[in-house]
């Protein structure tokens, strides 16, 4: 049904402006780092960022020259069918393990498969969820 693995996220905050997601975009290139999946909002003068990346300390090192203060946590991406329904299954898995989902994003936009971040208040019990 869902397929789920443990990721790492990295967060921080860029002024925002023309340009900072290019830099951003280049310095990781130039380390050789895979950005599986990127989040990124306006907040007013500021850009949050997120990325969910396969080494994170290859990234924190690479993002070093934007002087931001990069913050770790743990997530998970869930693999379903691109389908109507998936994700409420998915959804009543969590929560009927009782596992709070604090947010959540992805796409589905095109192909057989949908792929979404999940962060969660328990990956382990979310992991056993999805497993059943």
């Amino acid at each position: 049904m869902a397929k789920a693995t443990a990721v790492k996220l990295l967060s921080f905050t860029l002024p925002n402006k023309i340009g900072q997601l290019a830099a951003m975009a280049e310095l990781l290139g130039k380390a050789d780092v895979n950005v599986m999946a990127i989040r990124a909002a306006e907040a007013g003068s500021n850009a949050d960022c997120v990325l969910a990346v396969k080494n994170a300390a290859k990234a924190k090192k690479a993002l070093t020259p934007l002087g931001v203060e990069v913050k770790e946590m743990d997530a998970l991406c869930i693999e379903m069918p691109n389908k109507a329904g998936r994700l409420e299954k998915v959804a009543k898995k969590l929560a009927a393990a009782g596992v709070n989902v604090h947010s959540a994003w992805g796409t589905a936009y095109t192909g057989k498969t949908a792929s979404c971040i999940f962060v969660t208040s328990d990956d382990k019990k979310a992991l056993a969820a999805l497993k059943k």
